[in-house]
């Protein structure tokens, strides 16, 4: 039977991605005064440590051939190495401020949960965790490899190492992780963070799948920081990681509690399906935690929410630009000027990819610093797609109808002009609509496709009725300042509408 928790994902919760560590003025001035003392000297500690690790780790393998060392270390290897680095890893974290490490409940044997899934990921300070559990083996960056002393340990550890850029290294490591999972006990525990990213800790975002592929039971882990200082995080945005590690270590000590839950045994269900399991643990221990379950990722280093499929961006390109674009002075005629540049730019038989150089003409500014930001959130690359920028204006400007945005965006999209669309065409016309490449609209082309290839007119219906989609629009794409998109759409278009030349509508703001 399906197991679901009602801890569910709310639209209201924080920006999980963000964290800057507020200080009062004594705060700030007993951290200086400590902290120009504890500092260094638990650096040094910990470097030297961390240099006498170096060898133990290199030793353990010393001799053994590749094939070898692809299988479990065992025998003298194991029981003479093993202990050195552990001792010397809690000794290490003893040396940063981390006197204590207590530790609620038990820890499952291997055979009961093959998979510690550790919540919520603070920073790198998290890996603390190895030490209470007895240094169960990690999935790590490849990039982590090639570093000094680091690289060591994670080859003592034998981690599976990924590339994140590698389709490839992707699949692979999902089979090691399989083969090691389903094991019967022959590989060591694994632990993993399943939110893949670190956060502020104020919800849980959602968890990844690769702790739960091969649908063994998992033992869920939390890890709390209960301090008055919260120093350990480092996040996309915010406190930097030597910020967060001079904060740490200024304090005359930190806190953390590591807590067991109860063994989870995955159903039937979840077994087939690893998305569905990974939710219900995340659900679980948010509830433990007093935390909302939440849907937001970080996908290619953009923070996003995902709904039914679609990756929203918590920082909308569309939102800052208007913003960079109303701090130069624009006002509502200008950003419609603007849009009215792009279209024609858009259907003037040139292409939909301009430089750098083009772009501040196209948007009518003359503060080319600003033009190079507005491009930065859209492209990282020579050109950017102005159908992008069009199409994700528009739609959150109040300038365009719903209708007149979406024949547009079919027109743009529909590469054989038949009128309908492909699932490729949908996911290019999605990426452009919310402002970032999508990677897996499949539910919303299902959704659409049932009668054959969606046109635009499904389109619509699909946006304005159904339940998950409306969010889109009424949460997302729905301008600030503006009522809710359904009373706009009575008669198709919002009131104040205008035409332009190339059929697009645009709307008058002050028409209402």
């Amino acid at each position: 039977m399906e197991r679901r928790y009602s801890h569910s994902a709310t639209p209201d919760c924080p920006h999980p991605f963000v964290h800057k560590l507020k200080l009062t003025t004594a705060q700030q001035i007993r951290g200086i005064v400590q902290g120009c003392f504890l500092f260094p000297i638990r650096m040094t500690l910990t470097a030297l440590i961390f240099l006498i690790m170096w060898p133990f780790a290199r030793l353990r393998f010393a001799g053994l051939s590749e094939e070898e060392r692809a299988k479990p270390v065992s025998g003298w290897r194991r029981w003479l190495f093993h202990p050195i680095i552990s001792l010397l890893s809690r000794a290490a974290f003893f040396s940063l401020g981390f006197l204590w490490i207590k530790v609620k409940g038990r820890r499952a044997g291997l055979k009961e949960a093959p998979v510690l899934a550790v919540a919520p990921h603070s920073g790198f300070l998290d890996m603390l965790v190895l030490c209470p559990t007895q240094l169960p083996t990690v999935v790590s960056r490849s990039e982590n490899a090639g570093l000094p002393v680091i690289g060591a340990l994670l080859e003592f550890n034998q981690s599976v190492i990924v590339s994140r850029k590698d389709p490839e290294s992707r699949r692979k490591c999902v089979t090691h992780l399989k083969e090691r999972l389903t094991s019967n006990g022959h590989w060591p525990q694994m632990l993993m963070f399943p939110e893949g990213t670190t956060t502020n800790g104020s919800v849980l975002i959602k968890f990844k799948p690769g702790a739960f592929l091969a649908g063994v039971p998992v033992q869920p882990v939390l890890l709390r920081y209960p301090n008055r200082l919260d120093t350990t995080r480092w996040t996309y945005k915010g406190t930097s990681w030597i910020a967060a590690l001079w904060y740490t270590t200024s304090q005359l000590y930190t806190n953390v509690t590591v807590e067991y839950m109860p063994v989870y045994t995955p159903s039937q269900e979840e077994k087939a399906d690893p998305n569905l399991y990974a939710d219900n643990v995340q659900k679980l221990m948010a509830k433990a935690l007093d935390l909302p379950a939440t849907d937001y990722v970080m996908e290619g280093r953009v923070p996003v929410n995902k709904l039914g499929g679609i990756s929203l961006p918590l920082e909308p390109p569309a939102r800052q630009t208007l913003s960079l674009l109303y701090k130069n002075g624009f006002r509502a005629a200008d950003v419609e000027s603007a849009l009215v540049r792009m279209i024609d730019r858009c259907q003037s038989g040139h292409g939909w990819m301009v430089g750098k150089d083009e772009l501040p003409s196209l948007l009518g500014l003359t503060d080319r610093p600003t033009a190079a930001k507005i491009y930065s959130l859209y492209s990282k690359d020579e050109e950017v797609d102005v159908r992008q920028i069009y199409l994700s204006v528009a739609a959150i400007s109040g300038l365009v109808g719903l209708k007149s945005l979406l024949h547009t965006a079919v027109t743009m999209f529909d590469c054989d002009g038949v009128g309908s669309l492909s699932a490729v065409e949908l996911s290019d016309l999605m990426g452009a609509l919310v402002g970032i490449p999508q990677h897996n609209s499949t539910a919303l082309y299902t959704e659409l496709a049932w009668g054959g290839r969606p046109t635009e007119e499904d389109l619509l219906r699909v946006l304005t009725s159904h339940p998950t989609y409306q969010r889109l629009l009424n949460e997302y794409l729905q301008p600030e300042e503006a009522g809710p998109v359904t009373s706009s759409l009575t008669n198709g278009e919002p009131r104040g509408s205008k035409n332009n030349n190339n059929g697009a509508v645009l709307t008058n703001k002050k028409a209402d």
